[in-house]
């Protein structure tokens, strides 16, 4: 066990209560483990009716994965990488097949790692204080523990938006959007984590009392556009359409996305393309397990998190830096399967 975690049974809820305030609840492998084998145990356990995800204190639910670790393994050897990445999928995967109903509390900053144990459950708790991302495109990465599955699946274009941008959402758009279930102020969170903890076969109840009145989405308000201009699958063709139509918000979001890993958002669209045919969770996971074996070989993702965690200048430098330097050949062998020894597994029975 970790102390990174605190995993408990409270009356008949199995408790996950993520404990790395100053990392904002980034996931470590052993963190990973410990709830792997906490949802293991409960899955057979007639006192557990419920599993509740939650964070113990600081501004956000879970910020993500340790990238800094990944970062130092992938520019060695990656096996630790690797094993954190085989770990952490597991986890999403068996929470996504999980028999007994889940929720997860994305109360304040959920990223990367943190939208991958949210996503699963069965319900998703929001807030005014949600911050929802994957900005993996920043550091050189991809958007994976199921972001294939989950920003294919938003509407129109809106998953591409979010997915190459790295787009911060607030409660009321992940509602909007699916990514939500149940919007929830942020005063009213620990009133309805005690309701719920004192009647669990009670839930659906107590989330209605709960429930308040939604915000605006300013998301939809721009669906129109996102639609329109990140129409194509050939990234080429996004900045270019962006470029064509030269509004203020157009041209914004070009100068974001030129500060993205070229070689990251080609992957990232492709990902989506694959992912919104498939419907195997498992197939899902096996597809992005091996887009993250091979891209952390890349320079980029190295390079990224030296200038966006390590250094913090804010300016990487991409390799290939022109997305036109980025061939589709390349792009294929990213995508290209393990080798069965190597290739992703879930956990048996799972």
């Amino acid at each position: 066990m970790t102390d990174d975690i605190l995993i408990f049974v409270e009356g008949r809820t199995g408790r996950i209560r993520l404990n790395r305030p100053k990392a904002i609840h980034a996931l470590t492998h052993a963190m990973c483990t410990a709830m792997i084998a906490a949802l293991t145990a409960w899955a057979d356990d007639d006192g557990v009716d419920l599993v509740m995800i939650d964070h113990v204190d600081g501004r956000g639910f879970c910020a993500g994965g340790d990238i800094r670790l990944i970062a130092e393994s992938a520019a060695e050897d990656g096996v630790a990488a690797r094993a954190f990445f085989h770990e952490e999928y597991r986890l999403n995967h068996l929470l996504f097949s999980y028999a007994k109903p889940t929720i997860a509390f994305m109360d304040g900053i959920t990223m990367g790692g943190g939208v991958g144990i949210s996503q699963p459950c069965s319900i998703r708790v929001v807030t005014d204080r949600t911050v929802y991302a994957m900005p993996e495109t920043g550091i050189g990465l991809f958007t994976d523990v199921g972001g294939g599955r989950y920003l294919s699946r938003m509407p129109g274009r809106t998953g591409r938006y979010v997915g190459l941008t790295g787009a911060r959402l607030n409660g009321a758009e992940c509602l909007a959007t699916s990514l939500g279930t149940h919007y929830v102020a942020g005063d009213d969170v620990e009133p309805l984590k005690a309701a719920i903890l004192g009647n669990p076969r009670g839930i659906d109840a107590a989330l209605r009392s709960a429930i308040t009145a939604v915000p605006a989405a300013p998301l939809l308000d721009r669906k129109a556009d996102i639609d329109r201009l990140f129409a194509a699958d050939r990234y080429e063709d996004i900045l270019a359409a962006l470029a064509a139509d030269g509004g203020d918000w157009a041209l914004a979001t070009l100068k974001n996305l030129e500060g993205k890993s070229p070689r990251s958002c080609k992957v990232v669209l492709r990902l989506l393309a694959e992912a919104e045919r498939i419907d195997d969770f498992g197939v899902e996971m096996t597809m992005e397990y091996a887009v993250a074996a091979h891209i952390i070989k890349r320079p980029d993702f190295v390079e990224g998190v030296r200038a966006l965690i390590v250094d913090k200048d804010g300016a990487p430098r991409w390799n290939p830096a022109n997305p036109a330097a980025v061939a589709d050949s390349e792009v294929d062998a990213i995508f290209a399967p393990l080798a069965p020894g190597e290739a992703w597994t879930p956990l048996p029975n799972a």
